[in-house]
């Protein structure tokens, strides 16, 4: 097949629609469903960074995208008892490409409502299993199990979006597109993301351990996906913040760090025993999390409200509470896909749990940004390579 009708563009208004080779076979087949523009466009780059992710670190991977950039991204390690809680994988036999989706759908819950998944390697049943009970627009892999597609292809009432990628597919070294009826050509950026580019340590401190180097080859990869400028926070092989298409860096870094945040007070004892009432969906559970965690928790805890979520209301979780819960987590690792040009974005970062960064560096206040680095004995690497994306 060289050309797919799509249903419209990105908007209702924008017909007619449709992707097409201008040489050779689409390397997408559609064997569920109908995509649309948008998803095509969170397929294709979800599967590039998914794909990178295992070439670089040996293991499964999955991402989460939702308007052109991801919302989590991971690989397949596993899962202590108390991320199976937060993740809701419920009696699911996790396996490691289970593990890789229940990471990145859980970086960030909300924002991955209604996403497009990308996965690095035949979907099996316990990965389907998962996404059976999500909100989810669609998936791109490069197989099914047979046992897998029939519990995907009965999502969303039979129209679920499933297609699969040619694994071997490569695609031309130039590509094009358009905007306002002119046309950009630019080389495809087929740049690879290794431990070699993390061999320029800046800071005093220049000691990076395995596991360090896989977050921040982790981090790289998804800021090649993640529309620009972009900040990624990664623990322990996921994403744990993103902040995407931000026009200034600090933007990025607090937006992501908040999100890490985030992710780490799901696990605080004050959210773990929140008794919700039987009859609250998901969603709705992870948006009274997100408020209950925020200072706007009044909206869910008070009197006539509460009583919508909890079977019993809960204490209110103190701003002191959550300082003191977030300053627990540590072994960050934070990449940029380009310089910080200000020391705040490692003050921002460190108060977050980094513990290594890195950066293409270029910055004329690089001193600034390492003697900030020093000063919390982080190690900086300068990657010297810039990974926009727009």
């Amino acid at each position: 097949m060289k050309e797919l009708e799509l249903k419209y563009g990105c908007n209702p208004n924008q017909k007619p629609a449709r992707v097409y080779m201008e040489s050779g076979e689409l390397p997408v087949k559609v064997v569920n469903g109908k995509p649309g523009y948008i998803n095509l466009l969170d397929a294709l780059n979800g599967w590039q960074l998914v794909k990178e992710l295992k070439e670089a670190t040996g293991l499964p991977a999955a991402s989460s995208f939702k308007h052109v950039s991801p919302a989590g991204a991971a690989v397949g390690r596993p899962l202590s008892d108390t991320l199976k809680k937060v993740y809701y994988t419920d009696d699911v036999e996790l396996t490691p490409l289970a593990c890789a989706y229940a990471r990145a759908r859980g970086a960030d819950r909300m924002s991955s409502f209604g996403d497009f998944i990308a996965l690095s390697d035949k979907c099996d049943k316990a990965t389907a299993l998962l996404i059976k009970k999500e909100v989810s627009d669609g998936i791109i892999a490069p197989g099914y199990d047979e046992d897998a597609l029939e519990i995907l292809c009965e999502k969303k009432k039979g129209g679920y979006c499933v297609l699969q990628i040619d694994e071997n597919y490569v695609p031309a070294e130039t590509e094009k597109k358009q905007v306002f009826g002119i046309t950009f050509e630019q080389g495809h950026n087929f740049i690879k993301i290794d431990d070699s580019c993390l061999k320029n340590l800046v800071t005093k401190n220049k000691s990076l351990s395995k596991e360090e180097q896989d977050n921040l080859l982790i981090s790289l990869i998804i800021l090649k996906y993640t529309q620009s400028n972009s900040v990624c926070y990664v623990k322990d092989g996921q994403a744990i913040g993103i902040g995407a298409g931000q026009q200034s860096r600090i933007h990025c870094t607090r937006l992501a760090g908040d999100k890490a945040d985030k992710w780490w007070l799901r696990q605080s004892p004050q959210v773990l025993s929140l008794k919700f009432r039987k009859d609250v969906k998901r969603a709705d559970r992870d948006n009274t999390i997100d408020v209950y965690t925020s200072d706007d928790y009044e909206d869910v805890l008070a009197e006539g409200i509460w009583q919508n979520f909890f079977e019993e209301k809960p204490p209110v979780f103190t701003r002191d509470e959550r300082k003191a819960w977030i300053a627990k987590n540590t072994d960050v690792a934070v990449g940029s896909d380009a310089f910080f040009p200000f020391g705040d974005n490692i003050e921002r970062a460190h108060r977050s749990g980094v513990k290594v960064i890195a950066q293409p560096g270029g910055s004329i206040r690089d001193d600034n940004v390492i003697e900030t680095c020093d000063k919390y004995n982080i190690a900086m690497a300068f990657t010297g390579i810039r990974l926009f994306h727009h």
